[in-house]
Parts: structure tokens; sequence; C-alpha cells
């Protein structure tokens, strides 16, 4: 692994993953836990997690990589979620991690239950927010954000489906998304992830229900009321399947429950992983 000299905080420590050079951010000591983001325009590990790591930092050793195509990590030019999975699990070896706790958010949701099914050892306790995993008919929302071109007025409609609160999609973070959306490589990479017809990329992201429902660990299923992206009935689909899980959702909320709530989730993520 490598540490990467940078004034950008989105840009962390390297490691090979499977073939893939992957960004990662680190922080704290303890008990491991990773946050997996989602796949947004422009979304990184940071944009998706800066306001989680710091808290949670404060007790465990925090990890937040960027999976394949997005952020600073590889773009190799085909992507599945088969691939996701064992750049996931090459990512833990690297890092000689036996057991971590995963937090996985939309699309990182889907991954951690389909690595958790496959390696359920290797997993700790589990966390799914706004959570693909489960089938469902598109929403206008995902297929907006999967849909996404290039432009500032894109990046602020797609944004428009994120929050709950429109004063949180202003010009400064639409600017912000837009460029981290036009790294090199990155429209290119992102527009050959989920090409229309996109309801066969949900599909891809399911792991079967007697699978999922074979999970042995503690999982904690939080959802915001208001989501356009990801429907509320996914977390009571994962919520009737998986034994030991429990539900929160929070009222006045949409696709971004770590930024509309930041405090008051980081709070019941430490609760749980405590508990």
């Amino acid at each position: 692994m490598t540490d990467t000299t940078s004034s950008r905080p989105e840009i962390g420590r390297r490691v090979d993953a499977n073939g893939i050079g992957t960004n990662y951010l680190e922080a704290g000591e303890g008990t491991p836990v990773v946050l997996v983001h989602g796949s947004g325009p422009g979304v990184s590990a940071y944009a998706n997690w800066r306001l989680t790591i710091p808290d949670l930092a404060g007790e465990h050793r925090v990890l937040a990589p960027d999976m394949a195509g997005f952020g600073f990590s590889d773009k190799p030019g085909n992507y599945s979620m088969e691939g996701w999975v064992q750049q996931l699990d090459a990512f833990l070896t690297a890092l000689q991690l036996d057991k971590v706790s995963l937090v996985g958010n939309s699309f990182g949701g889907g991954l951690a239950l389909a690595f958790a099914a496959r390696w359920p050892e290797r997993v700790d306790k589990l966390v799914l927010m706004g959570s693909m995993g489960v089938t469902f008919p598109i929403t206008e929302g995902l297929d907006r954000v999967w849909g996404y071109e290039a432009s500032i007025e894109n990046m602020r409609s797609v944004l428009d489906f994120f929050a709950f609160d429109r004063t949180l999609v202003n010009d400064e973070l639409a600017e912000l998304r837009f460029r981290a959306s036009t790294e090199p490589g990155m429209q290119e990479a992102f527009s050959s992830m989920f090409p229309a017809p996109r309801q066969r990329w949900v599909e891809s992201m399911t792991t079967p229900l007697e699978q999922i429902a074979a999970l042995p660990h503690e999982t904690l299923i939080i959802h915001g009321r208001d989501d356009r992206v990801i429907p509320l009935d996914n977390a009571w689909q994962l919520l009737q399947v998986i034994n030991r899980a429990q539900l929160h959702v929070f009222g006045r909320c949409g696709h971004w429950t770590q930024i509309e709530h930041a405090k008051a989730f980081n709070n019941l993520l430490l609760g749980f992983l405590r508990s």
C-alpha cells in the first residue's frame, strides 16, 4: 500500500485490490468498520462519508474505499457486481482484515449484502442505508442518476432527487459534484456502467432472498422516508427477511440520511456498533 501526498481530502492511501488500484480513506483505531459508497455521478468515499468518518473514528478504525470506476480508484472499463465484490474481498485481504463491520449506502448496501452472503464469517455487523440488494421497479430518481450526462444543469437535477431539503442542493455543491464527475476518465467510466434499459442493473445487484434470510449478522437498516431514489419498501423487505434486523426510518429525509441527519445518523451507527 502507498500513501498519496495531496491537499485534496478525497485522495488517501492506495492499495492493489485484485488488480484494481484502490484509493481509500482511513482514520481512527479500534475494531474495523468499512464504509461502502453509493453509485451517483461524481461520488467518492469522501463525498459519501465525509460527515461520518470523524465521529466513527473516535471509536473505530474506519476505512472507506473508492470502488472501481469511482473516485480515485482505477477505472478498468468493465464493471459488474461480481467485480466489485471481488475488489472488496481483495481490499480487505490486502489490509489483512479478517473480519469487519460493513456499512453500505445504496449501491454499497447491495454490495455489502452480496459480500456478507458469500463470506458471512468475514462480517461482524451489517448496516444497510437506503440499500439496494432486493428487486424493485426502478424509480425515476435512480434512472436519472444512472443516466446522468455531464453538465451543471444535469448535476443539479440529479442532486434534487437525493435531498428532501432542497436548500442542501446549492450552486456550490452542484459545481463540486460536477467537477468530480468530470475528473479524467470519470464520465467515461460512469456512462459505461448502467446503460439503458436500466432495470437490468437493479436486478444484477440483487442477492437471492433465501441467501439474505440466511444471514446470521446483527443488521441495522436505515432509510429516509422520503427517498425518491431507492424506495422505502426495500427497507421493509430487508426487515422482513433478515432475522436479526432492526429498522430506523428518518422522516423529512431523502436518500442522503448520512448528510441530512448526520449527527443522528452517526449516533445511531455508533450505538449499534457498540451493542
